[in-house]
């Protein structure tokens, strides 16, 4: 499998339910094979309701889907969503990709959940009548930096080597990967912070951005080491780097724009690919 299959963004957390994550093998007999070949019947929600109600009695569940997804259903609770097969037996917490779309879908659907989960780190779910959600808007091939807030950005890097701005969070995973890949090419990066994952994810931003050493911090904070020297700072560039990744639709992290003239590159990519985008004025290719 290359990497421009794999899925390019963040795992999820798992907030406040408190469950792990539900290997699925042949030896429980609930695989990807097993729904495969033939059409699955529509599941009774309402029973899935029960059945999350028996086993998970101390989590609210506020909306179930099961459309859509091969045997699946999505089960959003307050700011986080889980999975379960039809029979709520089995329960995955984790990000479902669609790799012929190319397109992370428990992403969207967190964003067309929790409409406010970048402004200022907040993780609110509005109040919902029934079981669906709007999607998500699509990210623009160009943004304009002008909306940029200087005191939002880290800058690490060579000075002379390709200029990158780079939208992450530091619990994401694929963001850490980036940023060897960042090191590889030598690039400069300006590293702009945004709370998408959790509100753990803007304490540790703003932790990194008032270091004393913010390009060390963030080297620590992606190796998952404590950060303790800090001092006080304006973080109000945090707000504006959420309020400008809200307004043009960043689904995930992380997110690549070229300084140039604005063109993104979404998710993970490997130094090569990353190099020449940065080198490049031709507009890139995101799926």
């Amino acid at each position: 499998m290359t990497e421009d299959t794999q899925p390019r963004r963040f795992w999820l957390k798992a907030g406040g339910l408190g469950l792990a994550l539900v290997a699925l093998s042949a030896a429980t007999g609930w695989s990807a094979a097993r729904y495969g070949g033939a059409a699955i019947a529509s599941p009774d929600i309402a029973q899935v309701r029960e059945a999350l109600k028996l086993r998970l009695p101390k989590t609210p569940i506020d909306a179930i889907d099961c459309k859509g997804l091969a045997g699946l259903c999505e089960v959003a609770s307050k700011t986080t969503l889980f999975y379960v097969d039809h029979k709520a037996k089995y329960l995955v917490i984790g990000r479902i990709y669609d790799m012929e779309a190319r397109q992370d879908l428990t992403a969207a659907r967190l964003l067309a959940l929790n409409p406010d989960l970048l402004a200022a780190g907040a993780a609110r779910r509005p109040d919902a009548s029934d079981d669906s959600a709007a999607p998500s808007r699509a990210t623009p091939a160009k943004v304009s930096l002008s909306g940029l807030d200087p005191k939002g950005a880290i800058h690490w890097g060579p000075a002379n080597g390709p200029k990158a701005i780079v939208f992450s969070d530091f619990n994401c995973s694929y963001c850490k990967k980036l940023e060897a890949e960042l090191i590889a090419i030598g690039a400069r990066v300006e590293e702009r912070p945004i709370s998408i994952l959790a509100k753990e994810s803007r304490t540790l931003a703003e932790a990194v951005l008032c270091a004393v050493e913010p390009a060390t911090a963030l080297r620590k904070a992606y190796a998952g080491q404590p950060l303790t020297a800090t001092k006080a700072c304006n973080t109000k560039g945090l707000d504006a780097n959420e309020a400008f990744a809200k307004a043009h639709g960043f689904g995930g992290t992380p997110v690549v724009v070229r300084p140039s003239d604005g063109a993104v590159l979404e998710g993970y990519r490997a130094g090569p690919e990353l190099k020449a985008f940065l080198m490049s004025n031709a507009a890139p290719t995101n799926g």
